[in-house]
């Protein structure tokens, strides 16, 4: 069985990424890779009381071939205070808020000068949170092909290429705060905000064996 996945690193990863690490021991992540836009690199999805949300955070020379791990946050634009009132205007009436959000505030309150770093934070954070006990690693090189004891799950979760996701990902419903229909694939701090401990039961889940 695979022990290990290769996958990019991502803002505030999405439900489906932390799916895709059951069952594995390692987490490889894609450091020599040319960052590449509008994917969930530097973007996530939350749940207001209107509609989907998409947080975004600004780079500096996004299109420029820079590789993941060496593109830099455009702090000018004072981002940090806006993604955070968003979470809170989000998630402030949420069960487990007040539980989680003494961890994630310390993050906003923070200027990163690379992405790489923030979200690793977040990643962190989030890992810990669900309980999830898993190696961390970054790539050495870039490599095409990876062997074949490695997932190769670089780029599988797509804003525009969704029907990647069901090869590995089976969206299981939880209490939202909003609407009346569920939204599946947010990212993870939806379901935290709202599961809490039980989100490692929902991430476990949601994963096809």
């Amino acid at each position: 069985m695979h022990k290990s996945i290769l996958i990019e690193l991502q803002y505030l990863p999405s439900v489906a990424f932390f799916s895709c690490l059951e069952g594995k021991e390692e987490l490889i992540l894609e450091a020599n890779e040319f960052f590449e836009k509008q994917t969930y690199r530097n973007r996530c999805h939350l749940l207001s009381s209107q509609q989907i949300e998409i947080l975004t955070v600004p780079l500096q020379g996004a299109n420029k071939k820079i590789k993941s791990k060496d593109i830099k946050i455009d702090n000018s634009q004072n981002w940090s205070k806006k993604h955070w009132r968003s979470i809170q205007t989000c998630y402030g009436k949420s069960p487990f808020f007040e539980f989680f959000a003494d961890e994630f505030k310390p993050v906003y309150d923070k200027e990163y000068e690379f992405l790489w770093d923030l979200n690793l934070d977040l990643l962190t954070i989030c890992l810990k949170i669900t309980d999830k006990k898993i190696k961390i690693t970054e790539s050495g090189s870039y490599e095409k092909k990876v062997s074949g004891n490695v997932v190769d799950a670089r780029s599988l979760i797509h804003p525009k290429k969704p029907e990647y996701l069901e090869t590995f990902y089976k969206p299981t419903a939880y209490g939202q705060s909003f609407g009346n229909n569920f939204e599946s694939n947010l990212s993870v701090i939806d379901l935290l905000m709202n599961e809490g401990p039980n989100s490692k039961i929902i991430i476990h889940q949601s994963n096809y064996k």
